[in-house]
């Protein structure tokens, strides 16, 4: 019964990291040419403390080769519904906070996106942006989403849901 159980636990182990891979971020997978490596690959992932954002983030995934370029793309918008409550729940500082990072390469170059919130303009920012210098610069790229419309949004510091219409 013990052994049972055991290869139960490894079984139900097993789904789950399948279930997991398959439900990966991966949304696109375009070649860039018959003679090269290189593909744009797209990406969805969802903001992990305001659920109703989704960003994709395009980026070339180079293989087999040492110049894997920084370029990269981002396009967030709202896919959800977002409250004052998750809002609630974010860093505001200048610096915002990191939400995703994914490592691409051996030589230390990661792709990070950071949310950083917009109070004047009530608007979430997310930057991409490549921790390596690659011709001088530090390739980066930025998409808002606005809360106009949301349950987070605030006018004259009213909530949303509290302001009547004439």
């Amino acid at each position: 019964m013990k052994v049972l159980t055991t290869l139960g636990k490894v079984t139900a182990a097993v789904m789950l990291l399948g279930g997991l891979s398959a439900c990966g971020d991966d949304v696109g997978k375009v070649s860039l040419g018959l003679f090269t490596t290189k593909d744009v690959i797209i990406d969805a992932r969802q903001d992990p403390k305001i659920a109703g954002v989704t960003c994709h983030i395009s980026r070339i995934e180079a293989n087999l080769s040492l110049a894997d370029p920084s370029d990269m793309s981002i396009s967030c918008r709202q896919t959800g519904p977002i409250s004052a409550m998750e809002l609630a729940n974010i860093d505001k500082s200048k610096n915002g906070e990191i939400v995703f990072k994914q490592s691409l390469s051996i030589l230390f170059k990661t792709l990070k996106v950071r949310r950083i919130y917009d109070a004047d303009n009530q608007t979430l920012l997310y930057l991409s942006y490549s921790t390596k210098e690659t011709n001088g610069s530090h390739k980066h790229a930025l998409s808002t989403v606005p809360l106009y419309g949301t349950d987070a949004w605030i006018q004259s510091g009213v909530p949303i849901e509290k302001v009547e219409v004439l």
